[in-house]
């Protein structure tokens, strides 16, 4: 986390900020406490986007959507401002590291852990089609890893963030959305069914099982990354025959011969291990969770840097990583995205 620039706000609606979570094409997130003490994850939309007519139409059907979605994978859905000169959402800040950190601090998860993010991120998708929303958009960056499993934030978001830009590929060329995670459909400027997030999920599970793309890097230019997610089958000779069987499925062309998010979760040899809403704790290699435990410190650090002053309370300690920081959902707002430097693929906004 960053501390504010001076550009920053020092509040949005009831909500005191602490720092930078992060920035992307949609706008900034911050870590940031409420009136009550809650603490929450809240996105500023850019200005740019904001002054769309069509997007804040999308945005505001989005966020209402949004506040549909439930279950243990998400984040929780706390506050927003869609008609605010620039519009916000709020949630849950959830105590973990991006996927995308994890796999780059740490390396490819062992194949146990894998069928675990399998199940929960498929769950996760299952809450978000439930409430009639697509995310369109997830990948490293927009899954969070805690002690209990992994959690999907920025859901439904993606649409509104297309609708800012012309959907999709514009007039100019330019392309909205993160190459490297792409389903083939989204690439050809399709229709996009929730089959597009099953494709999506084969992405992010090849990504952390072998720490590459499976349709390889961008390096090569991002256009030639899209003709092999469209045309080319992906890489997968390097992971076990039991990930293969169940990555390669999700990663087919055509949208109807891909397996359904309830096929999916058979196909882990997880799903009775979630349960009862959280994944068993042996699910993560140790380096990971003590990953997690410094991550919760660093949170703790940030929200009271100084200690209490003389008579004042000591602001509530972070849930520690044997729990998942997620606050219980009060009102409403649309998930965050969160997305950091390096990551493979992922420009959010790719000039033609």
């Amino acid at each position: 986390m960053d501390e504010l620039r001076s550009d920053d706000p020092q509040r949005i609606g009831a909500y005191r900020l602490l720092g930078r979570l992060g920035a992307g094409g949609m706008g900034v997130v911050y870590l940031a406490r409420s009136d009550r003490g809650r603490t929450v994850a809240v996105k500023l939309v850019r200005a740019a986007l904001a002054e769309q007519d069509e997007f804040r139409t999308r945005f505001r059907q989005e966020v209402r959507a949004a506040r549909q979605v439930g279950g243990a994978w998400t984040a929780p859905v706390l506050d927003a401002d869609t008609e605010a000169a620039t519009p916000w959402v709020a949630t849950g800040y959830i105590a973990g590291p991006s996927l995308q950190s994890v796999i780059t601090q740490h390396g490819p998860l062992p194949e146990h852990s894998v069928r675990v993010l399998a199940a929960g991120l498929a769950s996760a998708l299952k809450d978000i089609h439930t409430a009639g929303l697509i995310h369109r958009d997830l990948k490293p960056s927009n899954v969070l890893v805690t002690i209990d499993g992994p959690r999907v934030i920025d859901f439904g978001i993606a649409r509104a963030l297309e609708a800012g830009a012309d959907g999709g590929l514009t007039h100019t060329g330019a392309l909205v959305g993160s190459p490297g995670f792409m389903s083939p459909e989204q690439v050809r400027g399709g229709r996009v069914t929730p089959a597009c997030d099953v494709f999506c999920l084969g992405s992010v599970l090849a990504f952390a099982a072998g720490g590459r793309l499976p349709f390889g890097a961008a390096g090569s230019g991002v256009h030639a990354l899209m003709y092999r997610i469209a045309e080319e089958e992906p890489e997968l000779d390097h992971l076990s025959e039991g990930l293969r069987e169940l990555i390669a499925p999700c990663l087919v062309k055509d949208p109807a011969e891909r397996p359904s998010l309830d096929e999916v979760l058979a196909l882990t040899g997880a799903a009775d291990s979630l349960a009862d809403g959280s994944a068993p704790e042996s699910w993560l290699p140790a380096g990971i969770v003590a990953q997690l435990g410094r991550h919760a410190i660093s949170l703790l650090h940030a929200e009271n840097p100084d200690g209490p002053a003389d008579g004042a309370p000591a602001a509530p300690a972070p849930v520690p990583p044997t729990a998942t920081a997620v606050v219980p959902a009060a009102s409403t707002a649309a998930a965050p995205e969160s997305e950091g430097p390096g990551e493979p693929g992922e420009d959010a906004d790719v000039p033609g």
